[in-house]
């Protein structure tokens, strides 16, 4: 039987961007657009640890989860048809950030520090990170830390008070560009 083949801009897409940009929820809506499996790498680290990402944190501490997040990007940028939405820390690591670079196209995804306090707001024990006095300050402090490296991924798009759809609609139209540019 012949095997029918879909048309889409690329098989393999990371989403990454600062905690509560959506990276979650947009990686899963971009997945069934592109008809893409969809992981969100923090999910995937809980179901094979067997213990969730604060407890981690709390009990084995932050670097023992950065060496799981390593790992997990290593054996993952192996796989194909895949939209792979990132923790907010883990393309700060040089040789994830690198292996993700090569594999396909990396869409960081942002949101003003106000927008990502009130997203992350809504589950506040998930987010260890921002477990301080002032977690606006943290956010700001953190972002501006990190936006340096978010800005090495080659596509950027903006989610602050935009519907899913619109930004899906968003990252398909860069992505398709991105592939036109590659294939040139």
């Amino acid at each position: 039987m012949a095997r029918l083949e879909v048309p889409r801009p690329a098989t393999f897409v990371t989403l990454t961007g600062f905690m509560g940009v959506g990276k979650s929820r947009i990686g899963r809506e971009l997945a069934r657009a592109l008809m893409l499996h969809f992981i969100d790498l923090d999910r995937y680290i809980e179901r094979r640890t067997g213990i969730s990402i604060p407890d981690i944190f709390r009990h084995l501490g932050e670097e023992a989860f950065r060496q799981m997040e390593k790992e997990a990007v290593r054996e993952l940028v192996g796989k194909d048809f895949l939209v792979l939405s990132l923790g907010g820390g883990t393309f700060l690591d040089p040789e994830s950030r690198k292996a993700l670079l090569e594999r396909g196209p990396v869409v960081a995804l942002w949101a003003s520090p106000e927008t990502i306090l009130e997203r992350t707001l809504r589950k506040p024990g998930e987010r260890p990170l921002l477990q301080v006095e002032n977690p606006l300050e943290r956010i700001r402090t953190l972002l501006e830390a990190r936006a340096p490296i978010y800005r090495e991924a080659p596509l950027h798009v903006i989610t602050d008070g935009r519907r899913v759809e619109e930004v899906v609609a968003e990252v398909v139209a860069k992505l398709w560009t991105y592939a036109k540019a590659k294939r040139a």
